[in-house]
């Protein structure tokens, strides 16, 4: 018996990573030692102090039950902390934060609860892959906004036409980027909202990198621009800022009623997290936050030591001041994807195609930060040797 899937299903294929998964199991099936540079996991643990409450309400009897859909009214409150803290955003935690099981899963969904079919999405090019999937999925038509090296891999937000502006739903925007390592300033920001306001335009960022910064830079929220909450909604996470990937706790925060709808899809398709979880966030957003420092300067040794080895063979990649990344050119006479197969298959060394996040990222690769120092020395040195071979 043969079933067809859906047509929606059919619109996307099987995650670029799950695939490289795959295969890199398979190369190490066969004895291969693969040092991964591909995917923006951290490999560092949270603090201990996070670690502690996870464990400490595991053991109590009544904390392994359903929680509301809204999380704790500790978490909201820790979410709105956080944002007071780090951007001096004030949040209405009752009103304006949706507890998310990681901000993957949000920036699906709420294209799913906006978007018809027909619907126009902006989404950059490079950039995340699920802004692409989840536009697909609803049956919405996407419009690539370059983010070109000569324009800051900021989109040129006049270059977009008025009748593909006036036919747009959701427009998204990610800063610290994914995968440029590009920043945005709250000047930029603030054109964004002004242009989703005038075309009536909901405003997603994905702030994932947002507190992963290097050489003294911070982040700007979204949020921190004027009117912002009319019209826009910030995704954020504790994967990256705070070492949580594997935990799945992010939140989407802003316009009160775009959330509303959010929450109700959410509300069919999931049943919140496990308390200890909820618990354990409470305490990464609200403890002391010195370590964050800590980690982001070994992190920033890490990147240095990339952009040497990156510099000694004759690629200059620029140097990014946040994210997870080192978004760096190829040698001439190769195309990204046949770049990274090779050096795969000869010195097995995983780094990213740019193409993987769009037709504008050929030409470049993305190297990832999150390996040890011993262990990025090693996979630049076998990427060193093999281009002298070469």
């Amino acid at each position: 018996m043969k079933i067809e899937p859906s047509q929606r299903l059919q619109t996307l294929q099987t995650q670029y990573f799950a695939g490289l998964e795959s295969h890199i199991a398979e190369l190490k099936a066969t004895g291969k030692q693969v040092i991964r540079l591909d995917i923006g996991s951290p490999d560092l643990p949270p603090a201990q102090p996070i670690l502690d409450a996870l464990w400490k309400s595991a053991q109590l009897p009544n904390g392994h039950g359903y929680q509301p859909h809204r999380g704790s009214q500790e978490l909201l409150s820790a979410w709105a902390t956080m944002y007071r803290r780090c951007y001096q955003v004030d949040l209405d935690s009752s009103h304006e934060i949706i507890p998310l099981l990681g901000s993957k899963e949000g920036i699906f969904h709420i294209t799913q609860a906006f978007v018809n079919p027909g619907d126009v999405v902006l989404i950059p090019n490079p950039g995340y892959l699920t802004y692409e999937s989840a536009a697909l999925f609803a049956g919405g038509k996407i419009y690539y906004m370059p983010l070109l090296k000569e324009n800051d891999y900021l989109p040129d937000l006049s270059a977009i036409p008025a009748e593909t502006a006036q036919r747009a739903k959701l427009m998204w925007i990610n800063y610290p980027n994914n995968p440029t390592a590009a920043e945005a300033s709250q000047d930029f920001f603030q054109q964004a909202v002004n242009f989703a306001r005038d075309y009536h335009i909901i405003l997603c960022h994905d702030a994932a990198y947002s507190q992963v910064t290097y050489d003294g830079y911070r982040s700007p929220s979204l949020l921190q621009a004027d009117r912002a909450t009319e019209n826009c909604i910030e995704f954020n996470t504790l994967s990256k800022s705070h070492n949580m990937a594997g935990w799945r706790v992010g939140a989407a925060v802003g316009n009160h009623t775009l959330l509303n709808h959010l929450y109700t899809l959410k509300t069919q398709l999931d049943s919140s997290h496990f308390k200890p979880i909820l618990d354990a966030a409470v305490i990464a957003m609200t403890s002391d936050q010195d370590w964050l420092l800590e980690r982001n300067f070994i992190y920033q040794k890490r990147r240095d030591i990339i952009l040497r080895s990156l510099y000694s063979i004759g690629l200059y990649p620029q140097i990014p001041k946040a994210s997870l990344y080192v978004w760096s050119p190829i040698p001439p006479n190769w195309t990204s994807e046949t770049f990274c197969q090779k050096l795969l298959e000869d010195v097995q060394v995983s780094l990213t195609p740019g193409t993987v996040f769009g037709s504008y990222g050929e030409g470049y690769v993305r190297i990832c930060v999150c390996a040890e120092e011993g262990i990025i020395r090693e996979a630049l040195q076998r990427i060193t040797d093999w281009m002298v071979r070469q």
